[in-house]
């Protein structure tokens, strides 16, 4: 059967995962923090963001390619970083970074990943990214930055938008630690979902590898103060000045939500800005992402990436209508993985692609760079 026929949406996807995985492991997964009114900001304002239909444009042959950083990418959007992303779906990483390859995406590995950089490194494509989690000691920083030039990374992710764990409260409920250990009420749910349980069988239960090479701590921590906070810091201007300077490649900052930090760290020598709130997993009392976007998009010349909230392709062009260059996402490639595996991935990756096309059509605009004149600006 077709896969746009039984699930044509990512919603659909989100459905079935929530019944393969433990329960547990969804927590981890789909929760935010606080009450979550950030999450939900973040889809309440997507919604708000309302483009024209325009007609009589002949035959339609869109062009969904875009350029970051000097490369071509044949859509604009890529795999976000998602910690611990093995404990969602056995070899979860290992899956991501061959669908991104086979679809000329960039793929984001997390400090917090369940697999080594070196592990990693016959499955990635050419734009292979690795989200960097700031080590206090700088000895392991630069330790890390070699490994993963070896490895095959050549874009680093600084993500600034953790500097204290964060409360999530039903994460926490949900009885998760790091690394995980099967207490008899988490076992009973892992032996609901045999797929899943039969791929942690067969990869072993996950941990954070890269940690745990910097680290004599093997105790299970809370899931919200895992290993990767013993040994992070939270990083200020001059952290970042050095780290410009010992990475020689590509620089994005993720976790920008204001303008005028966006303008310094254009001056002090980011390449990219990332606009994030974290899925709303960090703050439950900031703006939505799109809604912090024009502000952001104004204050830097720089490209403009953008994150939390993304449900749909729809969702990535009203991102990029308001001024994003590229659009990321996490949570739906590991919805995709639960449901579906390796196959769930590639199925996201058509959903956008597919729902870009449709909307594009209805819009009248054949490129996404006229995106912009297709905004409504009143209500």
């Amino acid at each position: 059967m077709d896969l746009h026929s039984r699930y044509p949406a990512i919603s659909d996807l989100k459905a079935r995962a929530r019944w393969r995985i433990p329960h547990f492991v969804w927590e981890y997964l789909d929760s935010a923090t606080g009450i979550e009114a950030t999450q939900a900001r973040n889809r309440a304002a997507l919604d708000q963001v309302l483009l024209n239909p325009s007609i009589l444009h002949g035959e339609f042959d869109p062009d969904l390619s875009t350029s970051l950083l000097g490369q071509t990418h044949p859509l604009p959007f890529g795999i976000a970083p998602v910690g611990m992303s093995g404990l969602i779906w056995p070899g979860a990483e290992k899956m991501l970074a061959r669908t991104a390859a086979k679809e000329g995406l960039p793929f984001t590995l997390s400090t917090v990943s369940t697999q080594l950089p070196e592990d990693m490194s016959t499955h990635l494509g050419e734009h292979a990214w690795f989200q960097l989690y700031p080590p206090r000691d700088p000895d392991i920083r630069d330790d890390i930055l070699k490994r993963i030039k070896e490895a095959g990374f050549s874009t680093l992710v600084l993500t600034v938008d953790v500097p204290v764990a964060s409360r999530r409260e039903r994460q926490t409920r949900g009885g998760l630690t790091n690394p995980p250990k099967l207490t008899p009420r988490l076992a009973m749910q892992a032996a609901m979902c045999p797929f899943w349980l039969n791929g942690i069988r067969q990869t072993g239960m996950p941990r954070m590898k890269l940690m745990d090479d910097y680290s004599e701590n093997r105790s299970a921590l809370p899931s919200n103060k895992h290993i990767g906070y013993l040994l992070r810091t939270s990083p200020g201007w001059d952290y970042f000045k050095s780290l410009r300077e010992v990475w020689d490649g590509p620089l994005i900052v993720k976790g920008v939500g204001r303008a005028d930090d966006a303008a310094r760290l254009t001056d002090e020598g980011a390449d990219a800005i990332w606009v994030s709130n974290h899925a709303g997993r960090q703050f439950d009392g900031g703006p939505a992402t799109i809604e912090t976007l024009p502000a952001v998009r104004a204050a830097t010349n720089l490209p403009v990436i953008m994150d939390s909230g993304i449900e749909g392709g729809l969702d990535v062009l009203r991102a990029l209508a308001l001024g994003a260059d590229f659009v990321m996402l996490g949570r739906a490639f590991h919805y995709g993985l639960a449901a579906l595996g390796e196959v769930g991935a590639a199925h996201v990756v058509d959903i956008l692609r597919q729902d870009m096309i449709s909307n594009m059509g209805q819009l009248g605009t054949k490129t996404l760079k006229n995106l912009g004149d297709c905004l409504r600006t009143t209500q």
